[in-house]
């Protein structure tokens, strides 16, 4: 990566200023990356590994998502430079979740996936969690179960079941993530929510929704009449 000269030290200056007088909105997507990268890589010029990386991940929100071993095999991105976007990315997640724990689930269902996707939607492998709620619809835990491949993570039932037991769970949320980015569920995703709602049913454990998260949407179970 090329030093930094005195041209790019004016370039960093008049985008310290862009971004303190006007805001975020001031800012590309590219100098918002190529400005937090130049605080955690120093004396060099980060536009080009800025452009690069969002190049190479489609956008600031598969890059934020990305895994930090993916990111730092970028040309130029060691591991100062994936600390930084992940502190990033780890710090929208604590606020978008906030608003999730303070009321009860159902009551904050939009802020609820906005916390999902900001997590999920861009991934490129599938993730399966699980949403723990109490009596009152309160967050108990929110759990990721399982980490797949591009198309397949494997979660069984009776684990599911054990550990909302464990929990004391009074419901549960189910969420997983499609790498494809369409959102829509597959057969086998309805068959296992079923199987899930009428082993829960038995024990007074109720299946609220099962959401799927893609880039390009989300679909709720519940909503679409398959639960």
């Amino acid at each position: 990566m090329k030093e930094a000269t005195s041209d790019t030290s004016g370039h960093r200056a008049r985008l310290r200023q862009r971004l303190i007088e006007n805001g975020g909105e001031a800012l590309m997507d590219h100098e918002l990356i190529e400005f937090l990268l130049m605080l955690a890589i120093p004396r060099v010029d980060t536009k080009p590994l800025a452009k690069r990386l969002l190049n190479e991940f489609g956008g600031i929100g598969g890059l934020l998502t990305a895994d930090a071993e993916a990111i730092m095999r970028t040309e130029g991105a060691g591991e100062s430079a994936a600390a930084a976007l992940k502190i990033v990315q780890a710090a929208a997640l604590r606020m978008l979740r906030d608003p999730v724990k303070q009321q009860p689930i159902l009551a904050s269902w939009q802020a609820v996936l906005d916390y999902l996707r900001a997590d999920m939607a861009h991934m490129t492998t599938e993730r399966v969690r699980v949403i723990h709620l109490n009596a009152r619809n309160m967050l108990i835990r929110d759990e990721v179960m399982a980490e797949g491949s591009i198309d397949q993570a494997v979660i069984h039932v009776r684990e599911v079941i054990r550990r909302a037991i464990d929990l004391g769970s009074a419901s549960i949320i189910l969420v997983h993530n499609h790498p494809s980015g369409d959102p829509q569920p597959s057969r086998a995703d309805i068959a296992l929510t079923r199987d899930i709602a009428e082993a829960g049913r038995k024990l007074g454990i109720a299946v609220h929704d099962h959401i799927i998260i893609g880039a390009e949407g989300h679909s709720s179970m519940r909503g679409m009449g398959l639960l």
